[in-house]
C-alpha cells in the first residue's frame, strides 16, 4: 500500500511560481510511474503530466508544456511539480497520482489507470 501527500499549495499572483510536493510511503514507489491532475470546481479531474520510475520520461499536457516541470527523487520518495508563469485558470486542486506500472504510456493522461491518490493541494492564482 502507498500513501501519497501533497504539499505546497497556496495563493499566488498571475505570473508567480509554486512548487508542488508529494512524498509517497513504501518502498515500491521508485518504481512507479507518478502524475500530477488538477480539478477544478465542477469540472473533470485533468492531466497535468507524468513522469516514469526513472525520472527519464516526462509527458506533459500541452497547456502546462513550457510552464511546469516534474521531477522525482527516489531517495527521498518524493515528485515535485514546478510551476511558473502561472495564470489564473491554472487554480485548481492538484492530485498526486501513482502507478505500480513504473512506464509512461499515451494512456498516462487517463486518471482511470492509477492506482493511488493523493488528498489534493488547492494552488489559487489571481489576476
Amino acid at each position: 500500500q502507498v500513501q501519497l501527500v501533497e504539499s505546497g499549495g497556496g495563493l499566488v499572483q498571475a505570473g508567480g511560481t509554486l512548487t508542488l510536493s508529494c512524498v509517497a510511503s513504501g518502498r515500491a514507489f521508485s518504481s512507479y510511474s507518478v502524475a500530477w491532475f488538477r480539478q477544478s470546481p465542477g469540472k473533470d479531474r485533468k492531466f497535468v503530466a507524468a513522469i516514469n520510475w526513472g525520472g527519464v520520461t516526462t509527458y506533459y499536457d500541452d497547456s502546462v508544456k513550457g510552464r511546469f516541470t516534474i521531477s522525482r527523487d527516489n531517495n527521498k520518495n518524493t515528485v515535485g511539480l514546478q510551476m511558473s508563469s502561472l495564470r489564473p485558470e491554472d487554480t485548481a486542486v492538484y492530485y498526486c497520482a501513482a502507478r505500480t506500472q513504473g512506464t509512461v504510456v499515451p494512456s498516462s493522461n487517463q486518471p482511470r489507470i492509477y492506482d493511488y491518490w493523493g488528498q489534493g493541494t488547492r494552488v489559487t492564482v489571481s489576476s
